[in-house]
């Protein structure tokens, strides 16, 4: 029961005193105490009557109430019998420690409270208790197969209340009954969610978002390719699903969270369902790979290509077009067991392919993926473009070439926008020792193009690595560049090349606040233009060129020389 039906109950005499904001608390008992010190009785969750005997003078209601409140209690109904209305040093005490305070009337005795109490949370415990084993009865018998975990949650809500949802770990929704969640709140739940699991903390977790109250309980994959429980967290923790209940679990009774656990399982039950469908997917990129990867003819694998377009688009008209993508989940050792990281970068992959506003599992039904040792390749089919009629023949992207940007402009994948929508959730499960790269390849059109697209998206996953942060991507349009070069040049000489050209320009800015270096930075983006520099930096042409003067007697360097410029940009950039 709530506190807040106590004060409806005229017949029990109550007063509230303080503490009207936190009037929704549950009572779970009551006891009646004038000891000083009742902490050793108490559980938490007790609605405590005093008569005062314990205080002798002002300085003693803040101490007992400290006690109360640690203890768990969740309200105090003090009688004005001792000493008539109720102290004001104890008001600012419950006010001090947010204890709901209540004046028991001098007629009231503290039984028919006791009694009134007891009788209201034993009633409701049992009623409770039946609805939740009735339930729990119609849910085994209405489970996955009765039309998937949409079923579970019409069942909550329609007979427990409980609106639920079930999101993949980059926080997309699964399942959900009823209105759907406020955008970004998935993914926040599942960073919640990821960060809680890897503490080790047992679930339900306890989160909220936008002022609501959430519990999170994990969704464990229990089937043939489950992990053993005694397993590392992190080879998990990236592709379990998660059962998100707008409620907050801490204050529920045991046959109430057993219940839940029974749901987790059921929808178990059906991630394993719809993991089995997935295996022919698997399976076909699992093959063009090997193909692909042991210098095939392309004949042959073109012929494993014709067999999955039909399973990957189906009632596709035309052979589509195709991209390769590489993602790689790497755990730091710290000196303990290896972390097979593959099935697991494999299913992450599956998800983060999938649109994150696009609901259901089935989503991902046009995506093949297979893993190699770490590594995850996803081979993505897309729609095919023909070529822009009013280009000549001669200049039309070859046979095996990735085609040009314009004729798959606004259709193929962009690696920072596939991260853009997971990066925060997938961080919060990545935390300290893990890291995400992803490559994404140019389209290609044909089983030639194929074997230097899986090269091109995994040259796209190491300039990724080269990065910092915990969740990084790269495109294949970065490899044209010096970006592709910089990201393995050794560090040592990295440090070297960039100390000689920038650290006397630091040290002269740190010592006259010159800002030589924002003036380089600028001066190299104005391709050396005067004019437009000052413009940019509001700066007088003639301080502009002082300026400039000053970086070239400190450096050494002529910025009037390509060489010059270009050794100072490449510094700029691996700084």
């Amino acid at each position: 029961m709530r506190l807040r039906a106590l004060l409806e109950t005229d017949a029990l005499g109550l007063r509230l005193l303080g503490g009207d904001d936190e009037l929704d608390r549950t009572v779970r008992g009551v006891m009646t105490t004038d000891l000083r010190d009742p902490s050793r009785y108490l559980s938490g969750g007790e609605l405590v009557l005093t008569g005062l005997a314990w205080r002798r003078s002002a300085d003693d209601s803040e101490p007992f109430v400290r006690i109360l409140a640690s203890a768990g209690v969740v309200g105090l109904a003090a009688g004005e019998a001792e000493l008539g209305d109720v102290p004001d040093d104890l008001v600012l005490a419950c006010e001090q420690h947010r204890l709901p305070l209540f004046a028991v009337n001098e007629d009231v005795a503290f039984a028919t409270i006791t009694e009134h109490v007891v009788r209201q949370v034993s009633g409701e415990r049992a009623g409770d208790l039946a609805a939740v084993v009735d339930r729990h009865r119609r849910l085994m018998t209405s489970g996955p197969a009765g039309g998937g975990p949409e079923v579970v949650l019409d069942l909550l809500g329609s007979d427990l209340d409980l609106r639920a949802w079930v999101l993949s770990p980059t926080g997309r929704r699964i399942a959900g009954a009823g209105e759907p969640l406020t955008p970004g709140t998935g993914a926040e739940l599942a960073a919640e969610h990821l960060a809680a699991t890897r503490t080790g903390r047992r679930g339900p977790h306890r989160a909220t978002v936008g002022g609501i109250t959430y519990s999170l309980f994990p969704i464990r994959n229990t089937g043939r390719g489950a992990a053993p429980a005694s397993r590392d967290v992190r080879e998990t923790v990236l592709s379990d699903w998660l059962l998100a209940v707008e409620a907050d679990a801490s204050d529920w009774p045991a046959a109430r969270l057993d219940l839940l656990q029974g749901v987790t399982q059921l929808i178990a039950v059906e991630r394993d369902r719809r993991d089995a469908a997935r295996t022919v997917r698997r399976r076909l990129a699992q093959e063009v790979l090997e193909l692909v990867q042991t210098g095939a003819p392309p004949a042959e694998i073109a012929a494993r290509l014709r067999v999955a377009a039909p399973v990957l688009l189906p009632g596709l008209g035309t052979a589509p077009h195709w991209q390769v993508v590489v993602a790689r989940v790497d755990w730091d050792a710290e000196g303990g067991s290896p972390v097979e990281a593959g099935p697991a970068a494999q299913s992450l992959l599956e998800e983060i392919l999938v649109d994150p506003a696009a609901p259901g599992a089935e989503n991902a039904d046009r995506i093949a993926v297979a893993h190699t040792g770490e590594e995850a390749v996803a081979l993505v089919p897309l729609p095919a473009v023909p070529a822009p009629a009013a280009e000549p023949a001669e200049e039309q992207a070859g046979e095996g070439e990735a085609e040009p940007d314009h004729a798959r402009e606004g259709t193929g994948l962009h690696a920072e926008a596939l991260l853009a929508a997971v990066r925060e959730p997938l961080s919060a499960g990545l935390a300290d020792d893990g890291r995400l790269t992803l490559g994404v390849s140019a389209a290609v059109h044909s089983a030639e193009g194929l074997r230097g697209a899986l090269e091109e998206a995994r040259h796209a996953r190491r300039v990724a690595a080269a990065r910092p942060g915990r969740v990084c991507a790269a495109g294949h349009h970065e490899l044209a560049s010096h970006v592709l070069l910089l990201p393995f040049v050794p560090d040592d000489v990295r440090r070297a090349f960039t100390a000689r050209l920038l650290d006397p320009l630091r040290d002269y800015d740190l010592r006259h606040r010159a800002e030589l270096i924002p003036t380089l930075e600028a001066f190299l983006d104005c391709d050396g233009s005067w004019t437009r520099c000052a413009a940019r930096l509001h700066l007088h042409v003639n301080t502009l060129r002082y300026r400039v003067g000053r970086i070239e007697q400190l450096t050494g360097r002529d910025l009037s020389r390509l060489e010059d410029k270009l050794d100072f940009f490449l510094a700029l950039r691996m700084s």
